[in-house]
């Protein structure tokens, strides 16, 4: 997984809605990072939302929900993609993981984890809020 710090930062703008970029990245060898992340994290998202509404857990998610995350963590790290582990943490609100990133000079990488972030909260924003309105 050894990209180009410029298609890296391309792909940040593309995770905040460039489609130009996006379609660049396509067309240009890195289709793996043409992928419509907000449409990604939307569904993602909603699925996580319908989720921790079925489930009993005062908690929020439920223990096998969070057994597959832990899993798939460990598996990122047996074969060596930490990056990639901080990157899903550090879009997740996880502040440390941004910080390690910053630390092993991944600025590249954080800015990404830092990017998926902002898409993932306002979507989720924006869903709470229609959440909200449909309440009422």
């Amino acid at each position: 997984m050894e990209y180009p710090a410029k298609v890296l930062l391309a792909w940040g703008e593309a995770i905040s809605g460039n489609q130009e970029i996006r379609d660049w990245l396509m067309s240009n060898g890195y289709p793996e990072l043409g992928i419509d992340m907000p449409c990604i994290a939307t569904r993602g998202i909603c699925t996580l939302m319908a989720y921790e509404q079925r489930t009993t857990s005062p908690h929020g998610l439920g223990q096998g929900f969070k057994r597959e995350m832990r899993e798939r963590f460990e598996w990122l790290e047996k074969f060596g993609y930490s990056y990639l582990k901080d990157v899903a943490l550090g879009a997740d609100n996880d502040d440390e993981a941004v910080t390690r990133l910053l630390k092993l000079n991944q600025r590249e990488w954080a800015g990404i984890a830092l990017k998926i972030r902002a898409v993932k909260n306002r979507i989720e924003a924006e869903n709470n809020d229609m959440h909200r309105i449909s309440r009422n």
